[in-house]
């Protein structure tokens, strides 16, 4: 018995047809132009420290007070600070590196609410499409510090913890500032994932809980203090294929 053709008989596209083929073409070329851009624009900012957190934290917020110090603390260290570029704790992050010693990044993306830009950035780049965005975040970060947020949050922490624990990514801290907002999250963690075999028990030492705005920084140095900040020639190579 031949193997059966599971595949549609071909027939040429209409012309409505050709014109998406046209369309998703440039909008790869789009997303690619997206990368080389911002590869271009970031590479003189390292040592950088990616900040994470929700946009819709107001400037009284407790939180937001602190991510600013924090940030200021780290742009006092030497680090860059990359935020989202846009309100809440993005715009906090932003404001104390910008008063800092070191480049204030904002990576802000176009969307159809909630994003607007803020205006402490020593650097700013614009990106229509999620994907080449979330790479510049963690190609050039040295560190993620992780606010209190929602779901855009949660997707960067995933994805960089992902990326760790695959070995795609270089191994860097992250860090979850917040031990009562985050406490729920890592108790399923370890009571769900771990228990059922979703995750290894030291998947879970890739994830640092710390407060104090100065233990932060000090944290950051102590996994850097036997290797330096550049990137060793494996993890060269591996950022290289991200």
């Amino acid at each position: 018995m031949s193997a059966r053709n599971k595949l549609p008989p071909f027939s040429s596209p209409t012309a409505g047809q050709s014109s998406d083929l046209a369309r998703e073409a440039w909008r790869i070329f789009g997303i690619m132009s997206e990368f080389v851009e911002a590869t271009e624009r970031l590479k003189p900012i390292r040592p950088a420290v990616s900040i994470f957190g929700s946009a819709r934290t107001k400037p009284e917020d407790p939180v937001y007070q602190l991510t600013e110090k924090i940030a200021r603390m780290l742009s006092d260290a030497g680090f860059s600070v990359i935020s989202g570029g846009g309100p809440g704790i993005m715009e906090a992050a932003n404001k104390g590196a910008f008063n800092g010693k070191s480049p204030s990044v904002g990576l802000n993306i176009q969307l159809p609410h909630e994003q607007v830009g803020n205006p402490y950035q020593d650097i700013s780049q614009t990106f229509r499409h999620f994907f080449p965005r979330k790479v510049m975040f963690v190609k050039f970060a040295s560190a993620y510090v992780v606010m209190p947020g929602g779901f855009g949050t949660m997707d960067e922490m995933m994805e960089a913890l992902t990326l760790i624990q695959t070995g795609k990514s270089r191994k860097i801290p992250v860090i979850l500032v917040g031990q009562d907002f985050w406490k729920g999250l890592l108790d399923w963690f370890r009571g769900t994932l771990v228990s059922s075999g979703m995750i290894n028990p030291e998947d879970l030492d890739l994830i640092q809980v710390i407060d104090d705005p100065a233990e932060i920084v000090a944290a950051i140095f102590r996994h850097y203090e036997q290797r330096g900040f550049l990137d060793l020639p494996d993890e060269h190579e591996l950022m290289l294929n991200l």
